[in-house]
C-alpha cells in the first residue's frame, strides 16, 4: 500500500510512450487490463485530460502499442546502410526477423494481449493500425518495381503481395506464440522457409520450396 503517493496533489504529466509503458506494466502485473480510462488514470495519478490528449480510449492504446512495435522495427532496419540494396527476399527476411526480435522482448505482453479472454481472432482487432503500417511498408519499401512483362498488373500484384505478406506474418505470429524451442529457433527456421516459399511462388520454382516447407510443418505437427 503506497500511502505516500496520496499526499501528492499534483498529477503526473505524461506522453504517449509513458502511457503505453504504464498500461503494459499494469496488464502484466495484474494479469488483466484496466476497466476503463478513468480507472487507469486514477491508478497512475494521471489527469484524464492528459490521457485523452494522446488516446481516445484504452483500445486506442492497445492498437498504438503494436504500431510502436512496428515503428521500432523499421527504425532498426533503416540503420542498416545496405538495406536498400537487398533483394525483395532479404528485405522481407530482415523485416520479419527484426519484428520478431522486438516481439520477443515483449513476449509476455504480446501473448497476453492475443489470448485475452480466450476470444481468439477477435483480439486481432488491436492489430488494425499495425496491419495498415505493415502493408504500406511492404508496398513502399520492400516490393520492388515489377519487370517489364508484368508492368500492366503492377496495381494488382502490389496489394496482393502486401496482403500475402500480412497473412504470412499472422501465420508466423501464431507459430511463434506456440513455439517452445530454445531461443525460438524453430520460428527462425520457419521464417526463412516460408519467405523462400512466397518469393519462389512469385518466380519460377515453387514446388521445391513448398515441399521443403511442408516437410518442416509436418515434422513439427507430429512431434
Amino acid at each position: 500500500m503506497t500511502t505516500a503517493k496520496k499526499t501528492k496533489s499534483k498529477k503526473n504529466t505524461v506522453d504517449d510512450n509513458a502511457i503505453i509503458s504504464l498500461y503494459m506494466n499494469e496488464v502484466l502485473e495484474n494479469n488483466e487490463a484496466p476497466k476503463n480510462a478513468y480507472v487507469f488514470c486514477k491508478n497512475h495519478n494521471i489527469e484524464e485530460s492528459d490521457f485523452y490528449a494522446f488516446f481516445g480510449s484504452l483500445d486506442a492504446v492497445k492498437q498504438d502499442i503494436w504500431v510502436k512495435f512496428f515503428e521500432n522495427a523499421v527504425a532498426t532496419i533503416e540503420k542498416e546502410a545496405a538495406f536498400e540494396s537487398y533483394t525483395d527476399k532479404n528485405k522481407l527476411l530482415t523485416l520479419y526477423f527484426t519484428l520478431f526480435e522486438i516481439l520477443t522482448l515483449n513476449r509476455s505482453y504480446v501473448v497476453y494481449a492475443l489470448k485475452e479472454n480466450q476470444e481468439g481472432l477477435k483480439n486481432l482487432k488491436q492489430l488494425k493500425e499495425f496491419r495498415n503500417h505493415f502493408k504500406k511498408y511492404i508496398v513502399d519499401s520492400i516490393k520492388s518495381e515489377p519487370s517489364e512483362p508484368f508492368g500492366k498488373v503492377a496495381k494488382v500484384t502490389e496489394p496482393v503481395y502486401a496482403e500475402g505478406a500480412w497473412l504470412q506474418f499472422l501465420f508466423l505470429l501464431k507459430f511463434w506464440m506456440d513455439d517452445t524451442s530454445k531461443g525460438f529457433e524453430k520460428t527462425d527456421v520457419l521464417i526463412e522457409k516460408s519467405v523462400n516459399t512466397v518469393v519462389d511462388l512469385l518466380n519460377t520454382k515453387p514446388l521445391e520450396s513448398l515441399f521443403d516447407l511442408g516437410k518442416f510443418l509436418w515434422k513439427e505437427k507430429m512431434q
